[in-house]
């Protein structure tokens, strides 16, 4: 069939009508000519006589002019060049679902190169990023691990702006969504994490991911920063927004319009950032206070555009990715959602174990070893931690026969010269050794390798002084350094903070191993006075203490706690303290003069003694039911890890001694696993009985293990919020049963299954103390609250049960029932969020009309409706004693109120039924306003 003149004129007449409209959208036109060209539609004339037009605007009414001369043909393909290159006409794309665009077979057919500067740079950024991220830089500069061959998620716990958790993120697929998101108007994912915790590598592996397209993300620009390269800056220097960006990334390649950055301008959705290491910025500053650029061509100090980007003053609506140290605030608004990194749980570290080691021989003996070492295993939670301890057994059983990890108890300090004996192994032993297996000398080794070891450490002190973590190549010489040096793995190149063609630059492996170093260095030191080992002691001790609570608590934001801001100068000290103990005497004195260390460790311990004095005499305390509660701010937690690091027994006890308190509060103190061996190490000294509260920490299954010996003396044991499992309550149940003290046990929210509640179950009846039990928002189900429930009815002291949000439903309702019948003590109990129906509504009201003692009764957010109204209500009418009823988020209409409203006018004790939430319009609530204490509100 003949087309007629109209069809066959099709796209040529789309171009007419919608000319200005292209000529308004259309900005990329080397595009268009390169295929226009390539293709045969345009010869090189035509090219030149755009080419020769002066603005943007007539280069596009000129190249519509020359393609509808040359036909439809040529008008279909300009479009399908505009179809194809969807990224470079982002603008156009609305118009071609205008037009209903649909190529036909024939133009599908012809090729289009994308030849586009926007989408070049896009491939040109993935193509550098693939490149710097695939490979994870294990020792210095020899060896490289691939990135997907050793990446291990870690729990990543969400929060609001409060701290508050908000539950976990299963995958990195979630990671740039919504889930989690507290702040609409804000742009920044908030990561923080303890040192080790493995912040940096997360963000390698969003990078990798997004270099290969497998990121959840419509961005086609991605900008990497450590936040370090901005204290390197002179403090009047200044650079352009477009410099900062490609000059510390990499440079489009034929942009003479500048047609990349204009675009990043005009589509800042399509960007993402991450800045890696807020902490370590030398500058503090306040988002609030620091001077803002408003213009993306202005120049201004590097410093200044970072806030600017974070507060969405420049590129407004692109994603932002920021790294810190667990501690470290920013302003709430500019945080779009907040990610706590909590290390590894058991799962994950069989997971890096399995990477590690491909032999099984290998998996098993390393597996052994941890669990035969709960001070080993609480250390390897921390990624950094595991990965030194993984490779230094690698390296160091190739090198020697039968190498095991210490049996004995393990400190960091412990594995940070395990990985300065891996370093140095490789420049004292001649390259034939590597071969043989011989017998292993750690002092040897140390003694050999002092030369460099003691230049490392210069030059880490010398940044940890200036708060310096960049080092040029003059700075290294300096200090004694040579390019063999460089080669054993302390240091490692960085390029990303020098400008293309600037002299290379070094950075330590990581910030804790210059800690590390900087206090092997004041050790060392015996030209300076014994006294100079305290310096970063009293630097840290003139800042202003603040409290472990979330920050929606904090009293005053401008006072910073030095514990936080300051945690590399922590470590230092914490170093300090571990390599001047005696545990390491013999491996010091072989490296300096006995009398000196001597000297320095004894100075070293009374200033601890004096600090443990001040630090227990001035910590909060008030009275609470009879008892002092004492809570413990973070300068005391760093003191019980320096006082651990040293392994003296005397300075412990004296701490124990110090502690008047009868309850201790650790609450929100970012407690991890490794932390619980400091606090054994001193309440284990403890002699009276002693309240222990550690909600919303980080400890997990390693932590409990640690604190396995201090809780024969424990009779509080809150741990609620601390990814504990049932291989706690296991342990727990061992220990509490055993010496039967404990008289509250808060386990709220953790990952308590069916097995760990009939280990509860038998703490409850086996502790004839125990009254509190607080083990709700755990994975609880029939089975676990039957076991519970019978352990109820046998004990005879506990009065206070919390089950909020497990899923016991009607079975676990009915078993709880019988347990409720003639209680003797329970007064206040809470069956919340369970899945309970009317069944189990009125299995519990039918029981509770022989129970004279319960109180306080939640059967909040479950599935009552009004078929279980009639039973309730003649519990009420029974006039039992009951106080405070509370039914809130049910399926309770008019209907069911009815009766509950007629029944409580036969009752005199009851205080409230609660109901806010139920199925009743504001209409219907007005029915029941003359008896207040139905409460809707």
């Amino acid at each position: 069939m003949n087309m007629g003149p109209i069809e066959e004129a099709r796209w040529l007449n789309i171009l007419t009508c919608h000319r200005e409209l292209l000529v308004s959208r259309l900005r990329s036109i080397q595009c268009i000519l390169d295929n226009l060209l390539a293709c045969g539609f345009f010869c090189e004339e035509d090219v030149e006589i755009v080419q020769r037009t002066t603005t943007k605007t007539n280069q596009v009414r000129k190249i519509l002019e020359l393609v509808q001369c040359k036909g439809e043909e040529t008008c279909e393909y300009f479009i399908y060049i505009i179809y194809k290159v969807c990224d470079a006409y982002i603008d156009l794309q609305p118009w071609l679902k205008e037009i209903n665009y649909s190529p036909s077979r024939d133009v599908m057919g012809m090729n289009v190169v994308n030849t586009d500067p926007i989408s070049r740079y896009c491939e040109k950024l993935r193509h550098e990023m693939s490149r710097d991220t695939c490979f994870i830089m294990s020792y210095g500069q020899r060896e490289e691990t691939r990135l997907e061959e050793l990446y291990t998620d870690t729990l990543m716990e969400l929060l609001n702006d409060c701290n508050e958790s908000l539950g976990f993120m299963e995958s990195l697929d979630e990671f740039l969504g919504d889930h989690g998101a507290f702040n609409p108007q804000g742009e920044t994912i908030y990561v923080v994490g303890d040192a080790g915790v493995g912040k940096s590598i997360l963000l390698q592996k969003l990078q990798n991911l997004w270099s290969k397209k497998e990121l959840q993300t419509e961005a086609i620009f991605f900008f990497k920063f450590r936040c370090r390269m901005f204290s390197i800056f002179k403090d009047r220097e200044e650079i352009s927004l477009r410099d900062l960006l490609f000059k510390y990334n990499c440079y489009p390649d034929h942009d003479p319009d500048n047609e990349v950055f204009d675009y990043i301008q005009r589509f800042p959705e399509k960007v993402i950032f991450t800045f890696d290491g807020y902490d370590e910025i030398q500058e503090e500053l306040n988002i609030l206070n620091v001077p803002e650029v408003m213009s993306p061509d202005d120049k201004a100090h590097p410093l200044q555009l970072l806030i600017s980007l974070l507060s969405g003053k420049l590129l407004k609506g692109s994603k932002k990715v920021l790294t810190a140290r667990t501690g470290i605030e920013i302003q709430s608004r500019v945080i779009r959602k907040k990610l706590a990194l909590r290390g590894f749980l058991p799962s994950h570290l069989k997971t890096y174990i399995n990477l590690h080691f491909k032999e099984q021989e290998h998996r098993d003996l390393i597996s052994a070893q941890l669990d035969a070492s709960p001070h080993l295993s609480s250390l390897c939670s921390t990624p950094l931690f595991c990965w030194i301890v993984f490779k230094s057994f690698r390296h160091l059983d190739t090198m020697h026969d039968s190498f095991h990890l210490p049996e004995t108890c393990i400190t960091i300090t412990d594995i940070f010269l395990l990985l300065c004996e891996v370093f140095l192994s490789r420049s004292v032993l001649p390259a034939a050794a590597l071969l043989k297996k011989r017998t292993r000398c750690a002092s040897d080794t140390f003694k050999k390798g002092l030369r460099p070891l003691a230049a490392f450490a210069k030059l880490a002190l010398q940044g940890m002084e200036t708060r310096h973590f960049i080092y040029s190549e003059e700075e290294i010489a300096e200090c004694g350094l040579t390019d063999e040096d460089l080669l054993l793995g302390f240091l490692r190149p960085v390029s990303e903070y020098d400008a293309i063609g600037s002299p290379p630059a070094f950075e330590f492996l990581h910030i804790t191993l210059q800690s590390f170093l900087a206090a092997f260095a004041l050790v060392l030191d015996e030209q300076a006075g014994p006294s100079s080992i305290l310096k970063f002691f009293t630097e840290c001790s003139r800042k202003t203490q603040s409290s472990c609570l979330p920050s929606g608590f904090c009293i005053d934001p401008k006072e910073k706690e030095p514990f936080e801001t300051n945690e590399h100068l922590q470590y230092t000290n914490l170093f300090l303290c571990g390599l001047t103990s005696k545990a390491h005497t013999g491996l010091m004195d072989y490296l300096m003069s006995p009398v000196v260390l001597k000297k320095k460790r004894a100075l070293l311990k009374s200033y601890l003694s004096t600090s443990v004095k001040s630090h227990v005499h001035g910590l909060p305390q008030y009275d609470r039911e009879g008892i002092k509660k004492v809570h413990v701010l973070p300068g005391f937690l760093w003191i019980l890890r320096c006082i651990c690091e040293t392994g003296s027994k005397e300075i412990a006890q004296m701490t124990a001694r110090g502690i008047a308190a009868g309850h201790i509060k650790l609450n929100f103190c970012n407690i991890f696993s490794g932390d619980c061996i400091a606090l054994n190490f001193v309440l284990q000294h403890c002699v009276k009985p002693l309240g222990l509260e550690m909600d919303n920490n980080n400890i997990s299954d390693y932590g409990v293990m640690q604190l396995k010996p201090c809780l024969c003396n424990i009779k509080e044991v809150r741990l609620s919020v601390n990814y504990l499992s049932d291989s706690s309550i296991e342990v727990l149940a061992e220990e509490l049963c055993k010496h039967k003290v404990v008289e509250i046990l808060g386990l709220y929210n953790n990952f308590i299954t069916d097995v760990g509640a009939k280990l509860v179950a038998q703490i409850i009846e086996e502790c004839p103390k125990l009254r509190i039990v607080k083990i709700g928002k755990n994975k609880i189900t029939a089975d676990g609250g039957k076991h519970l429930a019978r352990a109820i009815q046998k004990s005879g002291s506990i009065f206070d049960l919390g089950m909020w949000g497990n899923t016991i439903g009607d079975e676990g309702a009915e078993a709880f029932a019988e347990a409720l019948r003639h209680h003797p003590r329970l007064t206040n109990l809470s069956l919340s969020a369970n899945g309970i129906t009317s069944v189990g509504g009125r299995f519990l009201a039918e029981a509770l009309k022989e129970n004279t003692v319960l109180r306080i009764f939640w059967l909040v957010q479950n599935e009552l409706n009004d078929d279980a109204a009639p039973h309730l209500a003649e519990l009420v009418q029974e006039n039992t004693g009951l106080s405070h009823l509370w039914l809130i988020n049910n399926q309770f209409t008019v209907k069911g109120i009815r009766h509950l409203a007629t029944a409580l006018t036969h009752n005199t004790a009851l205080k409230e039924i609660s109901l806010k939430g139920n199925q009743l319009s504001e209409e219907e609530e007005k029915q029941f306003v003359a008896d207040r204490r139905l409460r809707f509100h």
